[in-house]
C-alpha cells in the first residue's frame, strides 16, 4: 500500500528523446524542415527570414516591417486579412528578434488550401499603407514614452547599448527614429528581406505529402528574389563600465549587470549554463536565496545567458528598494566571488542537475516545442549532438569544473553595471 507520508525518491532523468525533422525543398529551393506528429489535425508553419541590410541610420526598418506586415496588400486590407484568417479558425502572427523575423501560421489541415494563399499574398505583396504607418508611429511613440518611465526597461536599454553599441543588438531607439520612418524604406526592406532566397520554413504538426504540395504550390513558384545581405556584427570584450541614471523620486532601483560572453556554438556554453543556474537561473538559486529570501531586498532576482548569432552575453537583473541598492550590489558580487573561490557542495549540485534535466524534459511537451528545440540549434548551424553533449555535461560536471568556469567568465573587471533609480 502506498505510504503518502513519504516523499518519492529523486531520480535523475535517464534519456530525453527528440523528434528530429525531415528535410525537403520547394521548387525554388526554400528548405522545409518538418517535425511530424499525426495526433491532431493541426499544423504550425513558420517562415523565418534573416534580418538583413543593417543601416544604423534606419534602425527601425526590420522592426517596423515585421510589425506592419499584415496591414494590407494590393488585394486585401488589414481588416480583410484578419477576417479571412479568423473565418477559418486560423491564427497568424509576426515576430521580430535581433537576428531574424518570423511569420507564423497555425491552422487545421483541412483549411490549409484556403489559408495559404492569404499568407502568400501577405509575404509577396505587403504595401504598408501610409495611414497605417502614421498610426504605428503614433502608437509606438506613446509606448516608448511610457516605457522610458520604467526603471527596468530603461536599465535594459542602457545595458544593451553599452555592450553592443549601434547595432541591431543594442541600438538606442528614440522617438526621432519613429519620426524618420518612410514608407519607401519599409517597402525596400520588405522586398529585400521577405524573399525566397532569405527564407527557411519550419513545419510542425500533422503535415503530410498533400500538405507539402499545397505549400509548394504557393511558395515554391512565382516569388521574386530579394537583395539581402545578412547582418553580421563583431564585438570585443569591454573594460568595466558603470552607468548610473539618477531618479531622485524612485522607490525602487533597477540593476542590470553583465558582460559579453560566448554563444551556443562554444564548447563551454553548456557548462556556463549550469554555472548560471547555480548563480541565478532558478528559484532556488544563490541570488534568490541571498537577495530575496535572506535579505528581503527584492521580490525577484535572476541571471541568464543569451545566445545571439554574433555574440552571447551574461546578465543579472533585479529591482530592489532604493535604500538598499548599494547593499544589494555588494551581495551580488559576493555571490559571484564565492563561486570563484569555493566548491559547490554535492547536494546543491545534484539539485541543480536534476532541475536542469527535468526542465529540458518538461520543455518537450508537444510537437511545437520539439520544433523550437530544432530551431535553437539549426539557426546556429548545429546538430542534435549539441543536445547530447548538453545532457552529458549536465550529468557529469564536477564542482571543480564549475569553479574553473566561474574564474574564467566571472571577472568583475569585465562587467558592465547599470543602475537606474537611486544607488
Amino acid at each position: 500500500m502506498l505510504n503518502r507520508q513519504l516523499a518519492p525518491d529523486f531520480k535523475q532523468v535517464s534519456t530525453i528523446n527528440f523528434i528530429q525533422p525531415s528535410q525537403q525543398a520547394l521548387d525554388n529551393q526554400i528548405p522545409v524542415y518538418t517535425i511530424y506528429s499525426g495526433e491532431q489535425d493541426l499544423v504550425r508553419i513558420e517562415f523565418i527570414f534573416n534580418n538583413v541590410n543593417w543601416n544604423v541610420e534606419k534602425p527601425l526598418q526590420a522592426i517596423a516591417v515585421s510589425a506592419m506586415l499584415n496591414n494590407g496588400t494590393s488585394k486585401l486590407s488589414a481588416k480583410d486579412i484578419a477576417e479571412q484568417i479568423d473565418f477559418y479558425g486560423a491564427f497568424f502572427q509576426t515576430e521580430y528578434v535581433q537576428d531574424h523575423s518570423t511569420v507564423t501560421l497555425y491552422t487545421l489541415n483541412k483549411h490549409l488550401a484556403s489559408v495559404l494563399p492569404i499568407v502568400k499574398n501577405v509575404l509577396a505583396d505587403s504595401q504598408f499603407p501610409q495611414g497605417e504607418i502614421d498610426i504605428y508611429i503614433q502608437n509606438q511613440k506613446q509606448k516608448l514614452q511610457v516605457n522610458l518611465q520604467k526603471n527596468d526597461i530603461l536599465a535594459r536599454k542602457e545595458f544593451a547599448h553599452a555592450l553592443f553599441g549601434d547595432t541591431a543588438y543594442g541600438v538606442d531607439i528614440q522617438a526621432k527614429h519613429y519620426d524618420e520612418l518612410k514608407r519607401e524604406d519599409l517597402v525596400s526592406y520588405f522586398r529585400s528581406a521577405y524573399a525566397p532566397d532569405n527564407c527557411t520554413i519550419v513545419v510542425s504538426g500533422k503535415f503530410e505529402e498533400a500538405s507539402f504540395h499545397l505549400l509548394n504550390e504557393q511558395f515554391g513558384r512565382n516569388w521574386e528574389l530579394g537583395k539581402a545581405v545578412k547582418n553580421k556584427f563583431n564585438f570585443s570584450l569591454l573594460p568595466r563600465t558603470a552607468i548610473y541614471k539618477d531618479r531622485p523620486d524612485a522607490l525602487q532601483s533597477a540593476i542590470r549587470i553583465g558582460k559579453l560572453a560566448i554563444n551556443r556554438t562554444h564548447e563551454d556554453f553548456p557548462g556556463l549554463q549550469i554555472l548560471n543556474t547555480v548563480l541565478g537561473g532558478y528559484f532556488g538559486s544563490r541570488l534568490m536565496n541571498n537577495i530575496r529570501e535572506d535579505k528581503g531586498y527584492t521580490y525577484g532576482i535572476g541571471s541568464g545567458i543569451s545566445s545571439l548569432q554574433d555574440a552571447g552575453y551574461l546578465f543579472i537583473a533585479t529591482e530592489v528598494g532604493a535604500e538598499v541598492c548599494a547593499d544589494a550590489l555588494t551581495e551580488i558580487y559576493k555571490e559571484i566571488e564565492l563561486l570563484k573561490n569555493d566548491l559547490v557542495e554535492e547536494e546543491e549540485l545534484t539539485l541543480v542537475k536534476n532541475y536542469m534535466l527535468g526542465s529540458m524534459l518538461g520543455s518537450l511537451e508537444n510537437v511545437f516545442s520539439h520544433a523550437d528545440k530544432f530551431k535553437n540549434i539549426h539557426l546556429f548551424g548545429l546538430g542534435y549532438d549539441y543536445y547530447e553533449n548538453y545532457i552529458k555535461k549536465v550529468k557529469s560536471i564536477t564542482a571543480e569544473e564549475i569553479r574553473t568556469l566561474a574564474i574564467k567568465y566571472f571577472n568583475k573587471e569585465d562587467f558592465t553595471e547599470v543602475v537606474v533609480g537611486k544607488k
